[in-house]
């Protein structure tokens, strides 16, 4: 049995590198992920700023678990600042409205993706019915 870097076999590896990619996202996602911070970076302020808070508040608000899910989001999100809000300098209030966490929930809800939530639901729909063919039987 050959073995591979770090004293482990070929599918040792394999097994291990999916695991990590499981549990940290894509290294391409990872790429991809610095980039847009890096554009946002360059954006002029207060633009940086308020696109840094709103992302940060769609990773709660989406509860999105799905790392391309999350990575395509923020690459559009970024597109569109970039493209339309610091090119035009748009003001900050006619893009959020005056709602501005209703705003943020608002792109949340538009994307799809698996959510933290899902798994909960899952669990709760299980025991329901669980509980329902018991009290048939």
């Amino acid at each position: 049995m050959e073995r591979a870097r770090g004293g482990f076999t070929g599918r040792q590896a394999e097994m291990a590198e999916k695991w990590v990619e499981l549990v940290t996202g894509s290294l391409e996602q990872k790429m991809q992920d610095r980039q847009y911070v890096a554009r946002i970076d360059a954006l002029l302020e207060p633009y940086a700023g308020v696109l840094e808070a709103l992302q940060r508040s769609l990773v709660y608000f989406g509860g999105v678990t799905d790392g391309e899910t999350v990575v395509k989001m923020f690459g559009d999100f970024t597109d569109a600042w970039e493209q339309r809000a610091a090119a035009d300098r748009t003001p900050i209030r006619a893009i959020v409205g005056d709602e501005r966490v209703e705003f943020g929930q608002r792109v949340a809800d538009g994307w799809g993706g698996k959510q933290w939530i899902d798994k909960g639901r899952a669990q709760l729909t299980g025991a329901i019915e669980g509980a329902e063919r018991k009290v048939r039987s």
